[in-house]
């Protein structure tokens, strides 16, 4: 019976140890395991959802973005293809005049050839006039066209508008160059437009020395020259008086424009140049003032040709006042 009984205290105890271990092992797994709260599947769908919409929208707005730049590159590409249009055709302009500036030049030598010899003749005859009438003897005009000149110093008064400038700018220069060669030697030169503005600003209210070389400067400068103009010469005439009349010197102004825009009253020009230009005790006026016309506007509709009229109406009286010739050029080409 002893025996028994310690048996049986031997498996309780045993099966105690077991429960035991059991209770420890699960208490072990409830410490390690995640305590954090469930997700659920439905929380979890959303979250993924809502990257996937932003990714979809992002997406459609670089599509909209590519559409955009692929217009934007189309138009390049047809400016591209227009403006190397544009350049092949500026070159054959460019081909054209390059070969007409070479045929210019040859004719050009052969007149400064000319101007040459006609110099060379002219001071030959000049010299056997003096001897056969005397170191004494002067010529009763100084004329060449009607035009005198006989002054010393010679101021142009050039109107460059818009019209002047795009349509009579190579026959203005042809003008100027021929009229400086009837100048051969002067003691001043000056270059006004029409608004009373320089052409050298370094010469303001000076005189230009007259030599080959200012020549030939004031010519190259003018190809490109064209300042701000009015279509009115009443500025640069009262200017260049204003500024260069004096008592002791014989001054000529040379007046080259188009047109006399309305708004101006002729009459009130004439009164102004009367009284800015004084006369000498023979009723001469000290500056003489000649003027060329361009038909620039006659070349125009009908309706503009008013302005050249009173332009040619305010030069004829203008130069017959004040001791010069007007003269109206049939072509401006």
């Amino acid at each position: 019976m002893r025996k028994r009984r310690n048996d049986s205290e031997s498996s309780s105890i045993a099966f105690l140890d077991v429960i035991s271990c059991g209770f420890g092992a699960m208490i072990l797994l409830l410490l390690i395991t995640d305590s954090s709260p469930p997700i659920t599947l439905e929380a979890s769908a959303v979250q993924l959802q809502m990257p996937i919409t932003e990714l979809q929208q992002q997406l459609f707005e670089i599509r909209g973005e590519t559409r955009v730049v692929n217009s934007d590159l189309n138009a390049k590409r047809e400016q591209l293809s227009a403006f190397q249009e544009r350049i092949a055709n500026l070159r054959r302009e460019l081909f054209s005049v390059q070969g007409r500036f070479n045929s210019s030049n040859n004719i050009a030598d052969e007149t400064i050839v000319e101007a040459q010899n006609l110099a060379s003749a002219k001071q030959s005859l000049t010299a056997e006039m003096e001897r056969l009438l005397g170191q004494d003897f002067t010529r009763k005009n100084n004329l060449v066209g009607g035009i005198p000149v006989d002054s010393e110093y010679i101021i142009f008064v050039i109107d460059t508008s818009g019209s002047m400038f795009q349509n009579a700018w190579p026959r203005l220069i042809e003008v100027i160059v021929d009229t400086l060669n009837v100048y051969p030697n002067v003691k001043g030169i000056q270059i006004m437009n029409d608004m009373g503005d320089y052409m050298f600003d370094s010469f303001r209210g000076q005189w230009i020395p007259d030599t080959p070389v200012r020549r030939t400067t004031i010519i190259n400068t003018l190809r490109n020259w064209s300042p701000y103009s009015n279509s009115s010469p009443v500025e640069g005439v009262t200017a260049a008086i204003n500024t260069y009349y004096a008592p002791d010197k014989k001054i000529s102004i040379y007046v080259m424009g188009d047109d006399f825009q309305p708004g101006g009253s002729i009459t009130q020009v004439l009164r102004t140049v009367d009284r800015l230009n004084a006369k000498d005790a023979n009723g001469n006026p000290m500056v003489r003032i000649h003027a060329i016309g361009f038909p620039v506007i006659f070349a125009l509709e009908p309706r503009y040709r008013q302005s050249a009229y009173r332009f040619a109406n305010l030069m004829r009286e203008l130069t017959q006042r004040n001791g010069g010739t007007f003269v109206g050029l049939n072509s401006f080409e």
